[in-house]
């Protein structure tokens, strides 16, 4: 399993962006993508979680500004972020769990840099 983020840019405090994760590879496999991000200087937190039964699920303090969703049948995992805050800045990372009958694969994708400006 491939993962690509996309999407990122500057964008001004209470603006939006939207994030892609394009997966490719032995997909039919993917159970779960998430959405993670990593502040400099801080941990990597999770985001939000789109899992395979399409349901959701968002870290407290991003619940009502963030969205995740699918584009169904094209391998695309989308954040949709509304007001931004620049304690969003962060680069943000998707990945994926992978299920197969020898156990729990995970993925990653390569960073897109998020930057919030006050």
């Amino acid at each position: 399993v491939q993962l690509q983020a996309s999407g990122g840019g500057l964008v001004q405090a209470g603006g939006s962006l939207r994030l892609s994760c394009t997966a490719s590879g032995n997909t039919i496999c993917i159970s779960s993508v998430r959405w993670y991000r990593q502040a400099p200087g801080k941990e990597r937190e999770l985001v939000a979680t789109f899992n395979a039964d399409r349901s959701t699920e968002y870290a407290d303090s991003m619940k009502g500004r963030f969205t995740i969703s699918d584009m169904k049948g094209e391998n695309v995992v989308f954040l949709q972020m509304n007001n931004l805050r620049p304690d969003d800045t962060a680069v943000y990372y998707c990945g994926a769990e992978c299920r197969t009958s020898r156990g729990v694969t995970p993925y990653w994708g390569q960073g897109t840099q998020v930057t919030v400006s006050s």
